[in-house]
């Protein structure tokens, strides 16, 4: 088994085919995305593939070690987390394959006027050991 993560991305990805900005849906839209979500999530459960999965709040901040009691906290000017991860999804299965299929089928959720998404995922494996340095 191998785990990969599954981060669905705001921007940094081509474009979707219904490239309609979640904003911009109706309750009843964002409930049906959701719960296409939940049932997918629910399936790989079953299967043992499911490791996790999380939406993730628009807001965010950068925060890095400038010595003793001064964590220098930023909002900008780089592109943040909070600006290109929407979530993610982690899943354990038996082949990049396996990863590829699943990706795409979650690909299918619905967006605007029930229409699939076609967003593009991207498929990231998790480092399984440390990679060799050489000299």
């Amino acid at each position: 088994m191998a785990k990969y993560l599954l981060p669905k991305h705001y921007r940094g990805a081509p474009a979707a085919v219904h490239d309609v900005p979640m904003d911009q849906w109706t309750p009843e839209e964002i409930s049906a995305h959701v719960q296409y979500m939940q049932e997918f999530a629910a399936r790989l459960k079953k299967t043992g593939e499911f490791v996790d999965g999380q939406a993730l709040a628009p807001e965010g901040t950068f925060v890095r070690y400038d010595g003793e009691g001064r964590p220098p906290v930023t909002d900008g000017p780089f592109a943040e987390t909070k600006d290109l991860i929407a979530g993610w999804m982690v899943i354990d299965v038996d082949s990049h394959k396996r990863a590829i299929e699943l990706a795409g089928e979650l690909s299918a959720a619905p967006g605007a006027g029930g229409k699939p998404i076609h967003e593009w995922l991207e498929v990231r494996p998790f480092l399984a050991c440390p990679p060799t340095i050489t000299e």
